[in-house]
């Protein structure tokens, strides 16, 4: 079925629609929360979270605005920083034992290939490294825009624009 029918299907509480997206993006959607949070269980939830986010909030999304993958992706980043800045997740990481990180690194390994089944790591390694950088922590370490600005002692409107470019260049890349 074309994507755009998908789509729209899905905006009408289509549960068969919803199903063949989840089975289309669940992975990509999985690889990116686990770059930033590095917990396959973590994960896991939260990718099930966006996709009931996506489906509660379907009205919300407008192809105007961007591809419904990157609709997803967006809401999947803010999923997961909301959750590494819960109380509970904090509380939660104070007590990791030296197993756990064993566990979580090892992981990580892993991880990289969960995100490069779609090539999108390999694109923005393709990047000028200026934009690569802010990609990398904005999308793939969970950095806020103000945080990068802080971190790279860059104006906020620098990084935004840098953001913006770097999405473009990729958009065309996709397309």
């Amino acid at each position: 079925m074309e994507l755009d029918i998908l789509v729209k299907n899905f905006k009408n509480k289509d549960h068969l629609a919803f199903e063949e997206l989840y089975n289309m993006y669940h992975k990509s959607i999985f690889g990116v929360i686990f770059n930033m949070i590095k917990d396959t269980e973590i994960a896991n939830d939260l990718t099930q979270d966006v996709f009931v986010k996506a489906w509660n909030n379907s009205e919300k999304y407008s192809i105007k605005k961007g591809r419904f993958f990157t609709w997803l992706l967006n809401i999947a980043k803010n999923t997961t920083i909301d959750k590494i800045r819960s109380k509970s997740y904090k509380n939660n990481k104070k007590n990791v034992s030296s197993e756990d990180f064993l566990n979580s690194f090892m992981c990580n390994i892993n991880s990289d290939s969960i995100t490069n089944a779609i090539g999108l790591k390999n694109m923005v390694s393709n990047l000028e490294p200026k934009i690569k950088n802010i990609l990398n922590l904005i999308y793939f370490e969970g950095f806020t825009q103000k945080e990068v600005s802080e971190e790279l002692n860059i104006p906020l409107g620098t990084v935004k624009t840098r953001k913006r470019n770097g999405l473009n260049l990729l958009k065309t890349l996709f397309v």
